[in-house]
C-alpha cells in the first residue's frame, strides 16, 4: 500500500483535511502582503526641487508669494506639464533659463503622506535605485528557493514553515525603521528570502494533505489566499499612507500565522514517514480517521509497511534527446515569461493612468477571476489550449497598450488601464496552468526536480520584471510608458505559441520514466481519456513514483 492509498481511505479531502488546509492557505495572505507591498513603500510621489532660501518650503502651495517663487525658481516641464523634478534655476528670475540639477527635494503629501523613496530621495539620478531594489526583493525570491525547499526537507515542513514566518516577520517589521537603502534593501531580500520558505512548505503541506484527485483544486486554491492578501493590503495601503505604519500593520498579520501554525498544524505525516517517525505518522492518521469518521483497515493502520516514494533519475536525462529538451525549454520559458509579466504588471500599478489603490484592486479583481476560470475550465478545455490561450491573450492586451498611449489623448487613459487587466488575467492564468502542465509533462521519477527548475526560471524572470516594468524611468515620453508593455506582451505571444508543440496531458496516462516521457503524445494509446486519478495496487510502477499528479487506467 502506498500513502496516497491510505489518504484515499481516509477521505480525499475530509473535514480534518479542509481545517488543516484552510490553516496552511493562510500563507497566501502573508505572502502576498509583503511580497506587492513594494507597489506602495516604493511609490514615488510627485515632486520638485526644494527652493534653497526658503527652510520651510512645502510641494504644496503656500499662497500667492509662494507660487511667484516658484515660478521664478523652478522651470516648467512642457512634456510632462509640470514642475522639473530635478533641476533648479541657477539664478531665479522669470526669463532666466539656465538650470543646474538640485540636490533637496519637496514631496507632494497626496496619495502618501511618506514613502521610503520620498525619506531617502531616491529620485532623479538615483531613481534606479528603487528597480534595484525590487530586483533584489526578487533576488531573495531566488535564494530562498534553493536554500528552503531543501531545509524543509530535511527538518520538516512545520519547522520551516514557522521558522520562516518568523524570520519574514523579523525582517519585515525591521524594514518599517530603515534609514538607509543598504539596510532597506537587505532586509527587503530576507522578506521574500523567508517569504518563499513559508510558502513553498506550506504548499507542500497542503499537497501532501490531500488526495491525489484533489491536488490540481487545491494547488489552485491556496492562490486565491494570495488574492485575498491583496485585498486586504489594498484596504490597508489605503488607510495608513505613511509606509512605516503601513510596513509595521502588514508585519502583524506573520506574527498571528506563526502562532496559529505553531499550535494548529501538525507536522507532514508523509514527511515523518519518510524519515522513520512511524509512531509520530501514526497519532496524525488516526486523528484524522476520527475526525473524518473513517474507520481505517488494518492494512492502512500498519504504517511500517507503506511504500514511501523515492527521488528517480536525474533531471538532466530530460536534456540528452531533442524532443525532450525542446519540450523542457518551452516549459521553463513559459514559466520564465509568466513569473515576468505577473509581478511586471503587479509592480507596474503605479505607472498606470488613474487612483493607485483603485489599480491595485482592480489587478487583485482579474487575477481572482483568472484562478476561478482555470478551476472550472482546467479539465475541461485542456492544459494546452488554456495555457496557450491565457499567455496569448494577455500578450496581444499588452501589445495593445501602444495605440492608446501612443496615438490616444489624455482622456485614453482607461484603455490603456483595461488593456493591462486583461493582461494581467492572462498572465495570473498563465501561471496557474503552467504549474500543473509542467508537473504532468515531467516523468514521475524526476518530477520533483523538473519542477524545482521551473521554480526557478519564475524567479529568474521576477529578477528581471523590475528592470522590464521601470524602463519608462530610462527612456522617458509615451514611448517609455508602452516599451515594457510591448516587451512583455511580445514575450508572452511567443511564449503561448510555443505551447502548440506540447503534447495535451488532461485525462491522459502520465509518463513514469524517461522512455515514457519520449513516446508520450505520439501513440493513440496516449490519445484515450480512460483514465482518472486513483492509486491502485494493479499500478505496474516503472521508476520511483511521485503520484501527485498521476493517472492510471481503469481497470
Amino acid at each position: 500500500m502506498k500513502f496516497d492509498d491510505l489518504i484515499t481511505e481516509l477521505g480525499e479531502f475530509g473535514p480534518y483535511q479542509q481545517r488543516l488546509y484552510f490553516i496552511v492557505c493562510l500563507v497566501g495572505i502573508t505572502a502576498a502582503l509583503q511580497t506587492l507591498a513594494g507597489v506602495f513603500i516604493q511609490a514615488t510621489p510627485n515632486h520638485r526641487c526644494a527652493l534653497p532660501n526658503l527652510p520651510n518650503d512645502t510641494y504644496a502651495s503656500q499662497g500667492s508669494w509662494h507660487d511667484d517663487l516658484v515660478n521664478m525658481s523652478i522651470p516648467w516641464d512642457d512634456d510632462d506639464e509640470m514642475y522639473s523634478q530635478c533641476n533648479i534655476k541657477r539664478h531665479p528670475s522669470a526669463w532666466d533659463n539656465d538650470t543646474i540639477s538640485c540636490d533637496k527635494w519637496v514631496y507632494s503629501k497626496d496619495p502618501f503622506k511618506s514613502t521610503f523613496v520620498s525619506d531617502v530621495d531616491l529620485v532623479c539620478k538615483d531613481k534606479h535605485m528603487v528597480t534595484y531594489a525590487s530586483m533584489i526583493l526578487m533576488g531573495g525570491m531566488l535564494a530562498g528557493s534553493l536554500v528552503m525547499g531543501i531545509l524543509s526537507d530535511v527538518f520538516g515542513r512545520k519547522k520551516v514553515l514557522v521558522l520562516s514566518t518568523l524570520g519574514q516577520f523579523a525582517a519585515a517589521l525591521g524594514t518599517a525603521w530603515a534609514e538607509s537603502y543598504a539596510v532597506y534593501v537587505a532586509l527587503r531580500f530576507f522578506v521574500t528570502f523567508f517569504g518563499i520558505g513559508t510558502f513553498l512548505s506550506a504548499f507542500v503541506i497542503g499537497m501532501e494533505l490531500v488526495g491525489p484527485s484533489k491536488r490540481r483544486i487545491a494547488g489552485i486554491v491556496i492562490e486565491m489566499f494570495w488574492c485575498i492578501g491583496l485585498f486586504i493590503e489594498t484596504g490597508i495601503a489605503y488607510g495608513i499612507r505613511d509606509w512605516s505604519y503601513f510596513q509595521i500593520t502588514i508585519s502583524m498579520f506573520n506574527i498571528v500565522a506563526a502562532v496559529i501554525f505553531a499550535l494548529f498544524l501538525p507536522e507532514s505525516a508523509r514527511w515523518l514517514l519518510q524519515k522513520g517517525r512511524t509512531q509520530e505518522a501514526k497519532k496524525i492518521v488516526m486523528k484524522a480517521a476520527e475526525v473524518n469518521g473513517v474507520e481505517l483497515s488494518e492494512k492502512a493502520k500498519n504504517l511500517e509497511n507503506l511504500e514511501m516514494d523515492g527521488h528517480g533519475e536525474k533531471i538532466w536525462h530530460m536534456l540528452t534527446h531533442p524532443v525532450l529538451l525542446a519540450r523542457s525549454l518551452i516549459v521553463f520559458f513559459n514559466w520564465l515569461v509568466a513569473s515576468m509579466v505577473y509581478y511586471g504588471l503587479s509592480l507596474n500599478a503605479e505607472a498606470l493612468s488613474g487612483d493607485i489603490y483603485l489599480n491595485f484592486f482592480l489587478l487583485a479583481v482579474v487575477e481572482l477571476a483568472s484562478y476561478v476560470v482555470c478551476l472550472v475550465f482546467l479539465d475541461i478545455a485542456g492544459r494546452k489550449f488554456l495555457q496557450c490561450s491565457s499567455m496569448v491573450l494577455g500578450g496581444v492586451a499588452c501589445v495593445a497598450t501602444l495605440f492608446p498611449v501612443i496615438y490616444g489623448g489624455e482622456g485614453h487613459g482607461w484603455i490603456t488601464l483595461v488593456l493591462s487587466l486583461v493582461g494581467k488575467f492572462g498572465a495570473s492564468a498563465g501561471f496557474a496552468v503552467i504549474y500543473v502542465y509542467s508537473a504532468e509533462l515531467f516523468p514521475t521519477v524526476m518530477r520533483n526536480s523538473g519542477m524545482g527548475l521551473c521554480s526557478l526560471c519564475a524567479r529568474i524572470g521576477g529578477i528581471l520584471s523590475p528592470y522590464i516594468a521601470d524602463l519608462k524611468d530610462v527612456i522617458g515620453n509615451d514611448w517609455g510608458t508602452a516599451l515594457p508593455l510591448l516587451i512583455f506582451g511580445g514575450l508572452s505571444v511567443a511564449a503561448g505559441v510555443l505551447v502548440l508543440f506540447l503534447p495535451e496531458t488532461s485525462n491522459k496516462v502520465l509518463p513514469d520514466t524517461v522512455e515514457d516521457a519520449k513516446n508520450f503524445g505520439r501513440s493513440k494509446a496516449s490519445n484515450s481519456n480512460n483514465y482518472h486519478l486513483d492509486s491502485s495496487e494493479f499500478y505496474e510502477e516503472k521508476g520511483n513514483d511521485n503520484p501527485a499528479f498521476r493517472m492510471e487506467k481503469k481497470l
